[in-house]
């Protein structure tokens, strides 16, 4: 391992400097410090500086809050809310139940009231080519993917490639339902669309995110979705990356869905919205049990799995239908 500085930046924008300050060519910035641990320790990265921003609000950081506006309530907190905080926050599980569901089931307790949510979000993926030493594959300068030829069963099924990793982030799931925005400072801009967040392989291979340098996460807002609900198939329940998860959130119009908007994760390199489920499912009846089961067999639509991992088709489609249940409070998961 390198020598490196550590930074403690008392302010977002002090921390924006130090990433943009010459005398470091490789600076990173450390909250949780989750994954940058393992990165250190695998090699991938070589930092000559880690800028620590636990301390970047002064200690006295805001709870997470719900926000009026023109379009209604919106729920806002600071990027170094822990997974912990928001599975146990009760305004989260009232206003907006899928967002506190993707942080409960996301790793362990240890790890839950370590992690931030920022740090959720710009994880970078699981690919055991990417964390191996052993392989120069494509996402680190190489010239292959090795999991086309290799072992794909944790892969992607949707995109095109060249690169095949599957975005690793439990939050990013609910926030691309809830038009969730995350507040930024460093480059001129203040807002990013979490759709606009992470770009696909084929745009730049090398990262997953379009922060520019010197750019900094301060805050994530969302907005309330009372009918709506978060689904993870994995493995094993503890411990465990999902193999397919899903998170759907409803308007409902008396005993009908108005409007329904679906994103699944872990089946592509970017969160992955399911705009054929979301069609399919408005004006199906909320005790229509087959209605919604076969507004759910299209989440399928469009895959492209390779060897190992048909499977996940399967998966989604039954996580997805979970999900819409869970939502309108038929099926506890």
């Amino acid at each position: 391992m390198n020598r490196f500085a550590i930074l403690r930046a008392d302010s977002f924008d002090r921390a924006s400097q130090m990433l943009r300050e010459e005398r470091f060519s490789l600076p990173v910035v450390k909250a949780g410090g989750m994954d940058i641990v393992d990165h250190l320790k695998e090699g991938l990265i070589e930092p000559d500086a880690l800028v620590d921003v636990l301390g970047a609000e002064g200690g006295t950081r805001a709870p997470i809050q719900e926000l009026r506006d023109a379009s209604g309530g919106r729920l806002r907190f600071s990027a170094l809310t822990t997974l912990a905080e928001i599975a146990s926050s009760e305004l989260v599980r009232g206003r907006f139940p899928a967002l506190a569901q993707s942080a409960d089931s996301a790793a362990t307790p240890q790890v839950r009231n370590v992690a931030t949510s920022a740090g959720n979000l710009l994880q970078r993926p699981r690919c055991w080519y990417y964390r191996s030493h052993d392989f120069h594959c494509l996402k680190k300068g190489g010239d292959r993917c090795y999991a086309i030829r290799g072992l794909n069963r944790y892969h992607a099924i949707f995109g095109e490639g060249p690169c095949h990793i599957v975005h690793p982030s439990n939050l990013a799931v609910p926030l691309m339902v809830a038009r969730g925005v995350v507040h930024v400072t460093g480059a001129g801009r203040e807002t990013i669309p979490i759709e606009d967040l992470f770009h696909m392989p084929d745009v730049g291979v090398r990262s997953e995110h379009t922060l520019r340098a010197g750019e900094v996460i301060t805050a994530i807002s969302c907005s309330s979705v009372p009918a709506s609900a978060f689904c993870a198939v994995k493995e094993k329940q503890s411990f465990d990356w999902p193999l397919v998860m899903c998170a759907c959130a409803l308007e409902l119009d008396g005993d009908r869905i108005a409007q329904a908007r679906v994103c699944a994760g872990a089946v592509a390199p970017v969160p992955w919205r399911l705009p054929q489920v979301e069609r399919a499912l408005e004006g199906v009846a909320v005790d229509d049990r087959g209605g919604i089961e076969r507004a759910c067999e299209s989440a399928g639509e469009g895959a492209r799995p390779m060897r190992e991992n048909a499977y996940k088709v399967h998966l989604l489609r039954v996580c997805t239908a979970r999900a819409v249940r869970k939502a309108l409070g038929q099926e506890e998961i």
